[in-house]
This record gives C-alpha cells, structure tokens and sequence, in this order.
C-alpha cells in the first residue's frame, strides 16, 4: 500500500532530517507564561526536527507546567515555517540519547493541565505523534500532517500506531500510515484528526485564544488514549482484515507495512500501554532491519542525485512553451508530462494525419484518468486548452525547450535538429529522448552544441519518475541546470547521466538482460528466471517487461549494434526468434508470453519453449538446472558489474546515482537501496567472488570491473564513493 512517496512528502522530508544540533543547546525550546498559559515554543532551525535536545525541552516545558499553579494551559507551537518537521534519522544507529521520544509523547499526555498543538506547516512523523499527545489540536491551513515512517521501512514508534486509530478509527489510521501521504487541515478536520482548523496567520495569537477558550469552559485534558475510534471493534476489525489483505498484495516482500496493520490490530485488542509496548517492539525489529537501510539509503540516493556539478553555479532558463517533436506513445506522454506541469505545449508531427493520431494519444491518456476517477472533465479541458499542434517547424518560433521524440535512427534525428536549429530562438534548449545515440555526435550537427541535451524520458513519460539528464561534452552548464529544473517542475527524479550507448540504465539492462538470456539458454526457462526477479522484490521479471515494451525495440538495438559487436562474445538468438516471427509482446498478442483476447498478463507459451529448445541444441549446450537464489545472484552480479563499470568510467557520478536510476525506471526494489547499496549489503568481497567464479565459463562476459577490484583491495564499498563525492 505504499503509494507516491516522492511527490508527497520528499520536500519535507528532505530539509525535516537535517544534522542535528548539539543535544545541550538549551534554546531549542523556549517556554514562557503568557497570563495563564505557558507558551512552549521549538525553534529548531530550519525545520523543528525532534532532536535530543528538542526532546529534552519539552519534557522539561511540561514539567515547568505541572509544577506552576499560575498554568491553566499548555500552548505547543513552532517557530518559523513548520510545527515539528519529523525525527532526526541521522540520530538512527548512534547510541539512544534520552529522553525517548515515547517518553516524550507519554509525558505530554499526563500533564495536568490541557494541552494544545498549533500546527502550522509541517506536523510529519515524530510531529504528528506530538500533537496526538496533546490534548487539543488546531491546524492552520496550510499544514500538511502526516506519518510517513513507512516510506523510510519504519512505523510510527511514539504511539502514533495507537493513538491514531484511537482518534480516527482504524480504516483512516491505516490508511494515512500505509500510504505515508500527508493531509492538510481540512481533511484532518473531517477525519477528526484535528479539533478546529486555524484561518489567521499569527498562529500564536490564535492558538492562545483557543487555549484561553478552553480555559473558560474549564475543558479539562483530554487524552487521545481514552479517545473512542475504536468503539465498534466488529467494524475495526473489518478494516484492519481489509489492510491486511491489501498489504500483502501490494506491499509483497515489505516488513514495516504489515507491522503497522499488526501494531493497529494491538491497539484494537490491548491496552493502551500494552498497546504502546508492542509498537516499540515492532519498531526497533524494523530499525533494526536491512529494509529500513535500503530506504533510507534511497531517500538520500534520491536527494543526492539531484546536485550536479553544473547546477552549483549556473542558472537555468525559464521555461514557459515547450515543444515536443513526434506524437507516438512516447511523445504523447512527454506532453501530458509537461501540461501536468503548466507548461504550454505545441506538439510537431509531420503532416496532419499524425497530428490528429498524436492529439488522439494525449486524450487518450486523460480519458483513462477520468475514467480511474484521477480527473475530471474541466481539468482535462483546462490542460488541453494549452496544448497545440502543427506541421510545420515554424510554429517553434517562440519554444523555450523543445523535446525531440521521434524514431530511434541518427539520420532522422539530425534532420529534426537541422529544422531545429533553423528555427528557434537563441537560447532555446534543443532536447533528445535518444534512449541510445551519441548525442556528441547529434550537437555537433547543429551550429548551437551549447545548447543540446539529452533528456531521457521513460515510458510512460507522465507516470514514471526518472528522467536521465544527459550531459554532452558541450553543453552549456545553464543548459543542463535548465535540465534539473525542469525534471523539479515535472516531479521526476533526475539523474545525471554521461554520453555512451544506453547512457546509465539502458546500458545496464543491456548487460543484465544478457545474463538473464545466457541463463535462459542454459536451462532455465524464462518463466522462472522471471518468477526468481520478483520473487527478490521487482515487480515484473526481465521478459514480462521485453514483452510490455515490444521485443521489437530491443531487437532494433540489436541489430544496430551487429557490426560493432565482439565475434567472441556470446550472443543468444532467442530473442531475435521470436521477433522474426512477429512476436513483439503484449501488442501483438505474442512475445515470451501468450497474451490471449487483450489479456494484460500472459500466459507460458509452449511453442516459445520449442524455439528455446531448438536453439539450445543449435548452440550445442548442455542443460543445467539452476534454483532461484543461482538466478538471482547471476542476474544481480552482472547488474553490478556493469553499474561499477558506468561509475568507473564517469558516466555516473556516483554510486548512488545508478542506485536512484535502477528504482525509478528499471523497478529495482526500492526496500534494497538499489544495485549498489545491495552490492555493499551483502558484502562488495562475496560480490567480486560471484564474478571470478562465473568468468571461468565466460571470462570476457564476466570481466569482473577494475572498480569493484580496487575497492575489495581496499577494503571499502560503493558508499565510500558517495561519502567522497
């Protein structure tokens, strides 16, 4: 069940876990009476995150009120933009320093006197748990709650898992802790999350109004343990039996999630401080786990791929109109990606009847999310209204960035960027979504290689996140800010890339695609090296996803690379089998799979089986039988290799940087940080041994990467490098 972690919560977070500040500096929270309130203030720059000393201050603010008989009232605020941003993560794996923040949370639900949170701006994780504490709550508009600890392979351990439930019910607790999504006030106010919403900008004036409010009706705490949420336990347990069932489909392989439906199930069926120990139990097994490494490994991989050294220094252009040039699949999802965004868009086809195929394309992908209930109607029409077509060049006149997107073939793409370079303005940024093509070669075409870039879409380009950035040798630094900031605005996480065939991730699937294929011929059948990859965590095996992208294209690669391949390598025919016959995957019915009356998910096919068996004996090999963890170790080994390769020669700029790739286009699991950080998971040393031992049947597929031998030498690992960089 989780969903859409990056859009929702990754600019938060990202400033929210910050190095924390030393745990004696005694002005991380300030408290001070105000009549008969006691204003407990965190000014914790820059975002309030609960640190050690943070933790402290408010214990000893609670304290101060209990012990002061002028107190009638607690008021908790934050200081700048956010209420409490979120936990420290970088306090994780270092010796606790208490106090604890249940022990916090506890300390603000036992004191005598009502206790309000104003929460305004950021109230996530550790924050919200806060504000449960409280007695009262008030949320300005504006804030965004939230408790995304799944996101990070965590659960909420400070007594969010039975607090919430307590308060909203069990279906609306597990719904906001699966998903990891935050809320604003107004949906925390119909949950029942929040008692009042805020509409002043003095957040402090109001809270203590509605503080002196509550001291006039003589409200006395109330605590959201005793809170009734959970009242109707024939339908609590309905939900939580529906989240349950969920979560294994979805959440296949992943421990935190279901360890929050167990933790909610407690808080149904337990005390509540029996209810509170079982959270901590749960939570320190998942601190505790490779799982929440590998995430948090991911969430900084992600941040981190972001800086590249281009954009230190430069700035990026503005961008207003956008072109993009070819109205297939491909272009049509570049353009919903850029309308989504609220960019004008003018899409370019050759003459009218591919026009009209391509405004058809972009509908269509609408249509679809109105009919999901993702859209409505009038907001289709407002995105198309910005939306145009031609068929001439000219209509680019004006095109602050044009995307290229149209058949893979040099020639083609040469004569584009000719007409390209003819009309637009200076100043334009001239983009290719070449998934493969020297793009040195394609700048130094045009009179203007300053202002060529690769910008590599993956499809569908409206739905998936990573955009490869790649950086040609004489691109403009501007160009390539202008890059970053275009992939910020469409909410992709973007990866700088270095020119070679297949840039990072193509180059990658590349080799790791063979592997799987060599294993195929082998003695293993597609079906099970496909079961073995999703099994270990990614969502579809390497020939599902041949057959739903059309084995055409990877035999187009193919052919393309014949002549400049090494006669001594080998090369298995499987494949190219299958596309002679027409066999290109799901749109054509047929590929590695069966693919009967439309069906999306296919089916083994037995002539396919036949046309293995045929080239095995063609080839002359002699079967092996290989079990799954054999399959995966293959499989992963050569991905490894190649991305120590990429990082090796420069094309990446760093591990992570291959990481972030392979989770968002290739569906590496995101829960094992990527290749890389899986690589430095199991040990970098059993890694290169993997290689040594397959290079005795074929030492020059398995030519183990001088990276991956230096750093074993050495005695460091992948993460060294992203330290260094």
């Amino acid at each position: 069940m989780q969903t859409s972690h990056s859009e929702k919560i990754h600019s938060i977070l990202e400033t929210a876990f910050m190095t924390p500040s030393s745990a004696t500096d005694p002005a991380l929270v300030q408290h001070q009476l105000r009549g008969n309130v006691l204003v407990v203030t965190i000014d914790h720059a820059p975002v309030n995150a609960l640190n050690a000393a943070v933790r402290r201050g408010l214990i000893d603010a609670i304290e101060a009120a209990d012990g002061n008989a002028s107190v009638r009232a607690v008021l908790i605020v934050g200081a700048g933009r956010n209420f409490i941003a979120g936990a420290d993560i970088r306090e994780f794996g270092k010796p606790a320093v208490p106090p604890s923040l249940p022990d916090v949370c506890n300390r603000i639900e036992a004191c005598s006197k009502p206790v309000v949170a104003a929460i305004h701006g950021a109230a996530l994780g550790g924050g919200l748990e806060v504000a449960l504490a409280s007695h009262y709550r008030i949320a300005f508009e504006g804030a965004k709650l939230g408790l995304p600890e799944v996101q990070l392979g965590l659960l909420p351990g400070a007594g969010g898992t039975q607090r919430t439930p307590r308060l909203i019910g069990a279906q609306a607790a597990l719904s906001l802790m699966l998903s990891g999504r935050h809320v604003g006030a107004q949906e925390a106010l119909r949950t029942g999350l929040v008692d009042r919403v805020g509409h002043s900008d003095d957040v402090l004036t109001e809270g203590l109004a509605y503080a002196h409010e509550l001291i006039a009706t003589r409200a006395a705490p109330r605590r959201t343990r005793s809170a009734p949420g959970l009242a109707d336990k024939e339908a609590s347990t309905a939900a939580i039996a529906a989240a349950r069932a969920d979560t294994q489909k979805k959440a296949r392989g992943l421990l935190s999630p279901l360890k929050i439906v167990d933790c909610v199930e407690a808080a149904l069926n337990l005390p509540f401080d029996e209810g509170l120990q079982f959270e901590r139990a749960q939570f320190l097994e998942c601190r505790e786990s490779p799982q929440r490494a590998g995430l948090v490994h991911a969430f900084f991989a992600e941040r981190e791929a972001q800086k590249a050294p281009e954009t230190r220094d430069a700035r990026a252009r503005a961008l207003h109109a956008v072109g993009v040039i070819g109205g297939g699949t491909m272009g049509a999802g570049i353009a919903v990606a850029l309308l989504d965004a609220g960019f004008i868009v003018t899409m370019i086809e050759r003459d009218d009847a591919s026009l009209a195929r391509g405004r058809a394309h972009v509908e269509k992908v609408y249509d679809g999310l109105i009919a999901k209930g993702r859209l409505n109607d009038e907001a289709k029409a407002r995105a198309m209204q910005r939306f145009s077509g031609d068929t001439s060049y000219d209509a680019l006149a004006d095109a602050d960035l044009v995307i290229e997107a149209v058949f893979e073939d040099m020639a083609v793409k040469k004569a584009v960027f000719a007409e390209l370079d003819r009309v637009c303005k200076q100043g334009a940024v001239l983009a290719t979504n070449t998934s493969y093509l020297d793009i040195d070669e394609l700048a130094a075409s045009i009179s203007r290689p300053q202002d060529v870039l690769g910008l590599h879409f993956f499809s569908p380009a409206n739905i998936m996140k990573l955009l490869e950035i790649v950086v040609p040798a004489r691109v403009a630094a501007e160009v390539v800010a202008t890059g970053f900031e275009l992939a910020k605005k469409l909410k992709k996480v973007a990866v700088r890339a270095g020119v070679c065939d297949g840039f990072i991730g193509n180059r990658m699937l590349a080799v790791y695609r063979a592997a799987a294929d060599h294993l195929m011929e082998d003695g293993a059948s597609p079906y099970q090296i496909d079961r073995a990859v999703r099994d270990f965590g990614f969502p579809m095996g390497p020939y599902q996803v041949i057959d739903l992208a059309g084995g055409d294209i990877g035999w187009a690669a193919r052919k393309r690379r014949a002549a400049s391949r090494d006669p001594n390598a080998r090369y298995v025919r499987i494949g190219d089998e299958l596309c002679e016959r027409g066999w290109f995957g799901q749109k054509t019915g047929r590929g590695f799979y069966r693919y009967e009356d439309g069906a999306r998910i296919g089916k083994p096919d037995s002539e396919v089986e036949a046309i293995i068996d045929a080239e095995r004996a063609r080839a002359g090999i002699t079967l092996r039988t290989f079990d799954d963890a054999q399959i995966v170790r293959r499989y992963l080994a050569a991905m490894i290799n190649e991305g120590a390769n990429i990082v090796h020669e420069g094309i990446a700029l760093r591990p992570l940087d291959v990481d972030a790739t392979l989770m968002h286009g290739f569906g590496f699991p995101r829960h094992r940080g990527g290749p890389m950080h899986y690589a430095d998971s199991v040990g970098l040393d059993r890694v290169l041994a993997d290689i040594r031992e397959f290079a005795q049947e074929d030492p020059l597929f398995w030519r183990a990467s001088p990276l991956i031998e230096r750093l074993v030498a050495s005695g460091k690992n992948f993460a060294s490098l992203n330290q260094a960089a």
